[in-house]
C-alpha cells in the first residue's frame, strides 16, 4: 500500500475510534434499555473496525 493510502486508512481508523468513544459516552449518559444496548454494540463494531484500519496502516 502506498503512503497516501496508509494515511487515509489511518485517518479513517482514528475517526471511527473517536466516533465510537462519543457514541459510548452518549449511550451511557442519555439512553436506557435496548437503545443503550444497540448503541453500545454499534460502537464496539466501529471500535473494532477502527482498530483493524489502524493495524492495516502500520503494516
Amino acid at each position: 500500500m502506498d503512503p497516501m493510502s496508509k494515511m487515509w486508512v489511518s485517518f479513517i481508523g482514528i475517526g471511527l475510534m473517536v466516533l465510537a468513544a462519543l457514541m459510548i459516552t452518549f449511550a451511557r449518559t442519555k439512553t436506557k434499555g435496548w437503545v443503550r444496548l444497540v448503541l453500545t454494540l454499534v460502537a464496539i463494531v466501529m471500535l473494532i473496525y477502527g482498530m483493524i484500519c489502524g493495524l492495516l496502516s502500520i503494516v
